[in-house]
């Protein structure tokens, strides 16, 4: 193998007197080195983005939601509650109701997301999604809103001028003979705008547990989840475990990569097309290599036949062609995560590239990126080489 490799190493680093020998070697590297570069770079940005996207989760989503398992709601009793602050692991807990109801604004109406939190609401949660105004007081008639609810309904900020109301099913059966023997209603201001993503903007309030409570008839101790947020490192078996043990499993508790399953999934799988498409274009490109080689095989004929006639072996005079090609790949695939790497650096460093006047496309610089682009690349290098050199057993270096 040395002595094929000193050979492989000759015919590609020395120039040939046919410029088209040449010119195919150097379009089959740049094809290597711009396909390695593109795949590192198409898999920092998605990472980045992937990143962006779950920013959100982190900020608006617990680390763990308690859900009752049956039922609509959860009985928690004040001995819970000094259990749950109890639990090993846990940083805070705060208790929410969640229900759908209609809002309505100067004959304008839309079903809503209500989301009642009460006082132990996350502050680092209030912080991350309120854009404007104020939040919300847990003993007044207040509400914040989504910036697509408040388009919708035309209200805004501590707007006087507009009646707000939220309206609930009354429970019950028999004819329904009036709206108002229909409908529960409370009469609220909204005191602030919050901002997460456009769905949730166009489809979710904000306002106290207490305000729900009363909407929906729940005594105190009814609510429908518990939000749990864990101290970094946390473990999460105990966490569940402890859980299960105060409420008697009758609860479901999910974490928030299981609260997000959808997103998760979505972006796993984005993120697999985006890998398979890439890699099929540096097939495409590693053809160059097959076809670098067989010209190298053609031109080289004379030399074969008397490196065959001293003694050579024709396994290792296809030896000499594969290791020509697998240089080319490591040396191509380097220089390509080097200009990947450049081109991301530059990224982090100086926002060359905006998707708004204030927001720099997102990156990440991960290991694991120059690992599978370096493995794609070495992977498929060799089997293009092996195939170039097998073209070899078709020679005859005999009359």
């Amino acid at each position: 193998m040395n002595f094929s490799l000193y050979i492989a190493k000759r015919y590609l680093f020395t120039k040939s007197k046919n410029k088209a020998i040449n010119y195919i070697t150097l379009v089959a590297g740049l094809g290597i080195i711009l396909g390695t570069a593109a795949l590192f770079i198409v898999l920092s940005g998605f990472d980045g983005l992937k990143a962006f996207s779950l920013e959100f989760t982190s900020f608006t989503d617990p680390d763990f939601k308690v859900l009752p398992s049956q039922s609509k709601n959860i009985s928690l009793s004040s001995t819970q509650r000094k259990m749950l602050s109890e639990i090993e692991g846990v940083a805070s807990f705060s208790t929410v109701i969640e229900e759908k109801v209609l809002l309505s604004c100067e004959g304008k109406y839309l079903a809503i997301d209500l989301k009642a939190v009460d006082k132990h609401y996350p502050q680092k949660t209030i912080d991350s999604i309120l854009t404007y105004g104020d939040w919300i007081s847990q003993d007044l008639q207040q509400i914040v809103a989504g910036w697509g609810v408040s388009n919708t309904l035309g209200f805004g900020v501590y707007d006087l001028t507009k009646i707000i109301r939220i309206y609930v099913p009354k429970p019950g059966t028999g004819q329904i003979t009036s709206v108002k023997g229909a409908f529960k209603s409370m009469k609220v201001a909204n005191v602030g705008l919050f901002q997460i993503n456009e769905s949730i903007n166009s489809s979710r309030v904000y306002t106290s547990l207490q305000n729900a409570q009363y909407l929906l008839g729940f005594k105190p101790d009814k609510i429908s989840a518990i939000e749990l947020i864990s101290v970094p490192g946390a473990d999460e078996t105990k966490i569940r475990s402890a859980l299960s043990k105060i409420f008697d499993d009758e609860i479901v508790i999910k974490s928030r990569v299981q609260l997000n399953a959808a997103l998760y999934k979505m972006l796993n799988a984005e993120h697999l097309a985006v890998y398979l498409i890439f890699t099929l274009i540096l097939i495409i490109a590693l053809f160059n290599i097959v076809g670098s080689i067989i010209m190298m095989i053609l031109h080289k004929k004379d030399d074969l036949k008397t490196l065959y006639s001293i003694g050579t072996t024709k396994q290792e005079i296809q030896n000499i062609f594969f290791m020509q090609g697998v240089i080319m790949t490591i040396i191509g695939g380097l220089i390509g995560l080097f200009l990947g790497a450049v081109v991301i650096g530059l990224q982090l460093c100086f926002d060359l590239l905006m998707i708004t006047p204030s927001l720099a496309y997102p990156v990440v610089l991960k290991g694991s990126n120059f690992a599978i682009a370096f493995l794609t690349i070495f992977i498929l290098g060799l089997i293009a080489s092996r195939l170039a050199s097998w073209n070899l057993k078709k020679l005859q270096f005999t009359d």
